[in-house]
């Protein structure tokens, strides 16, 4: 099986020494995604749906890198620095994927890699060339 790194161009993971994602044959195992603009900045500090946005605007386009899409998403976790959020999440879920919507885990957690960061969104999907969603 054929195991291959996920690269962006610009890669604002790369001074963490860690990858954005790799494929596993056809599945994709992608990194959690925060609101880091192409410089490596966070964006929207204090503004949990800016800040949302972007997370979601970087997992796609980690996603695409991999050929995979949002559409293809079959688990995602999310990491939430307040549980509070967890409706616009529901409602952004309803935005960037669709039914059958992805297995999911949320959970509030005390800090993620900043103290600024509002949230970080990881997931497993299936390659385009191979994925045919049902709803049973």
């Amino acid at each position: 099986m054929e195991i291959t790194q996920i690269k962006i161009t610009p890669d604002t993971y790369a001074p963490f020494h860690l990858a954005q994602g790799y494929r596993v044959g056809d599945l994709l195992f992608i990194s959690g995604q925060t609101a880091l603009d192409d410089h490596g900045k966070l964006v929207g500090i204090g503004d949990f749906d800016t800040q949302a946005q972007k997370a979601f605007e970087n997992l796609e386009k980690v996603l695409k890198a991999g050929g995979s899409s949002l559409k293809n998403v079959v688990k995602v976790t999310i990491l939430l620095r307040d549980m509070g959020n967890f409706e616009k999440i529901v409602v952004l879920r309803s935005k960037y994927f669709t039914a059958p919507y992805p297995a999911d885990t949320i959970f509030e957690v005390s800090s993620l890699f900043s103290p600024d960061a509002l949230i970080e969104i990881e997931a497993t999907a299936v390659a385009d060339d191979v994925a045919v969603r049902k709803n049973r």
